[in-house]
């Protein structure tokens, strides 16, 4: 086991499917938030929805690697 998943022949890291998913989940919150008049207290709205990927991303490695987000950066060679 290399630590790649395997779609259609195309060998794919955890972490990338992991950044989509954070993406896409960031997409209906950041609308939420602009609904909710939240960026009013943003000073650089660019930078938060970044950020707010970029934590989202982190918990969802964190989540596929059951605690440890370094196992799927580095798995174990077996």
């Amino acid at each position: 086991m290399n630590g790649q998943i395997d779609i259609n022949g195309i060998y794919v890291h955890p972490l990338l499917i992991a950044a989509i998913l954070a993406y896409a989940l960031s997409l209906p919150i950041e609308w939420a938030l602009a609904r909710a008049g939240f960026y009013r207290f943003v000073f650089h709205r660019g930078l938060f929805d970044f950020a707010l990927v970029v934590v989202l991303w982190g918990l969802i490695a964190t989540a596929l690697s059951a605690g440890t987000p370094f196992a799927l950066t580095f798995p174990r060679l077996s």
